[in-house]
Formats: C-alpha cells, structure tokens, sequence
C-alpha cells in the first residue's frame, strides 16, 4: 500500500475503534439501539450533504439511487442498530472483536460476486491467524451465557453488512464524490430507520454523557469516517480497507479497560496479538513508510537527476536538465494531508478528505 493508504488505513483504525465505547455509554444510559443509530445517521447525512451541495457534486448520483440503496442498507441501517442492540448484552471490546470477522466474510462473499477481491496465499494466512484471535478473545468470554449469545449474533450480522456494502460501493459508485455518495446513503438509511427510532424514543431524556456520546457517533465516527473510508475503498479495495476491523478492536479494548472498566484475560491478549499478525499479513505484510523511507526515496530522486547530463556546450544547464531536476525534486503541496487517489473515466483525480 501507498503512504497515503497507510495514513488513511490507521486513522480509520483509530476512528472506528472508537465507536463500541460511545455506543455503549448511550446504551447503557437508555438510549434505545434504532433511536441510536437514527441519530447519528441524521447528524452525519447533515453534514456531509451539506459539504456535497456546497461543493456542487451531488449531481454525480444521478441513476445511482439503486445502488445507493443498497449500500445504505448493508453499510448503515442494518449494522448500526445491531451493534448498538448488541452492547446491550456483551461489552464494547467485544462488540469490535467480533465486527473483525468482516474481512473473512468478504472472502466468502467474494467466491461468488467479485474474483478481483478472492484472497489467496499471504493474504488467505493473514485472514485466517486474524479469525483465530477473534476467536481466541470472545470464544470462551461469550459462551454459556444466551443473552450474550444472541447479543453476539445480531453484531455478526452487522459484520455481514460491513462486509457486503464495500463491495457495491467500490464496484457501483468508487467514482462518485465521497462527501455526496454518504451523504446521500445516510439520509437513505435516516429515512428507513426513522419509524424504529419513532416506535422506541428514549423513556427519559438522554443525560450529558449520552449526547456527547451521540454527538461523537454521529461528526467523527460516521460523517467524517465513511469519507475517509470511501477513499480507502477506491484505493486499495474493500478487502483489505476491511482489514480496518481486526486493529479497531486493539482500540476499543484498549478504551474499554481504561474507560469503561472492562476486565480482559489472558486470552484477549493472545487474540490481540494475533488480530495484529494477521492485519499485516493482510495488507500485503509490509510496514507502513516512515521518515527514513521518505528521505531515501527523496535522495533516490536527486541521484536519478543528477544522471542526467548536467550542462549543454559553453557550461550553461540544457532546459531539459532543469524540468528533470524540478520535477524530481519538487516536494507536493499538500504534503501531511490526507488524500485518496482514485480512477474515474477520464484518468486518475485525487478527492481530499
């Protein structure tokens, strides 16, 4: 994967690491899951729709209402009630460890419907050793307990979903702006999930806790995370772009202990280490570029120029010399941003997020 990939893949690690402990707070506070998931699906439709129309590209979904459809209710209004219907039975690090499971189900999902994303090889080994730390951290935590259980089954589901909506947007709408494409599949999924949240509103108003937590669920974790993780997608493909889900649970275990007073044993450790083996593995196992790569890779440039026949007759440089030396020394921009590079019929554009 590319720099910009990396930056992207652990920034989405750490975003949507972060959701188990809010969605738990809210729940735990009362909020009931379709109200949840509602709410923060419409604060984040708000936003983004409003950034695509200030933008002028909602007019790159005409004839996608289909497949925008279809998205919004594989990525959104199924999964978001589930996982929040399932905190109320399992903990939050749980919750996340079992949405790990969604890069395996892709693998399953691609045998029938995309050969570009069938996994063999390193990859196969990485997401299997993944699956393994899945099991090794909720196998013996969730067993013998049929609430549990069934809190389990409705966030595997979820994982199901997380599964099949990357792969309709990365084959139907990778080419459309990312701010007008989630916009518009959260106001789709805020208008399916609006009778729920209408049948079952909160019995007393949300406290402070449970707002902030709203709140954050609905700007970071859902606005400003699927415009970074439709880049990915259109990058570097729903398969590894789900690879996300197996160091999201690191964080959320992570908060879970330190926030919430979650207990794991020597077992999510072990699992712990193994979602990490297989997450690199998976995405092609090479470590992310750090400062000394990237000033390799500048001093690799400059020697490439001065190869190049440094003057013409009479000691003056040769035009040609400086466009080389410009062009390969040139440092972008934009540099420390973060920016997906994706294909659309005309070449290659960047959309920045």
């Amino acid at each position: 994967m590319s720099a910009r990939a990396w930056a992207g893949f652990f920034a989405m690690s750490t975003i949507w690491g972060v959701p188990y402990l809010f969605i738990k707070v809210a729940v735990d506070d009362g909020v009931p899951p379709a109200f949840l998931a509602w709410s923060r699906v419409v604060l984040g439709a708000a936003v983004l729709l409003f950034l695509a129309w200030r933008a002028g590209t909602l007019r790159s979904l005409r004839g996608r209402g289909r497949w925008l459809a279809m998205f919004a209710v594989f990525e959104i209004a199924v999964p978001f009630p589930l996982i929040a219907a399932g905190e109320q039975h399992v903990d939050s690090s749980v919750a996340a460890i079992i949405i790990a499971a969604a890069p395996l189900i892709v693998a399953v999902l691609a045998l029938r419907f995309d050969a570009s994303e069938r996994v063999s090889g390193r990859r196969l080994v990485g997401l299997l050793i993944g699956l393994g730390g899945v099991v090794a951290l909720v196998g013996i935590d969730i067993a013998g307990s049929t609430d549990e259980l069934l809190g389990a089954g409705a966030i595997l589901v979820a994982a199901a979903g997380y599964a099949a909506g990357p792969m309709v947007l990365n084959r139907t709408l990778a080419d459309a702006d990312p701010r007008a494409t989630m916009g518009a599949s959260l106001a789709i999924a805020a208008v399916l999930l609006t009778p729920f949240a209408a049948a079952a509103p909160p019995a007393t108003a949300p406290s402070g806790e449970a707002i902030g937590a709203l709140l954050v669920l609905g700007l970071v974790c859902t606005a400003a995370a699927f415009v970074i993780y439709s880049g990915l997608i259109a990058e570097i493909g729903p398969g590894r772009a789900l690879v996300i889900t197996y160091v999201a649970p690191v964080v959320a275990v992570a908060l879970g202990v330190t926030v919430l007073g979650e207990r794991p044993g020597a077992g999510a450790i072990a699992g712990l280490l193994l979602i990490i083996a297989g997450s690199w593995l998976s995405t092609d196992g090479r470590l992310p570029p750090g400062p000394s790569a990237a000033v390799a890779a500048i001093l690799r440039r400059r020697r490439r120029g001065a190869a190049v026949p440094a003057s013409e007759p009479g000691g003056q440089p040769s035009s040609t010399t400086i466009r080389i030396t410009t062009t390969t020394t040139k440092m972008p921009t934009n540099a420390g941003t973060i920016g997906f590079w994706r294909h659309q019929n005309s070449g290659l554009a960047r959309s920045r997020v």
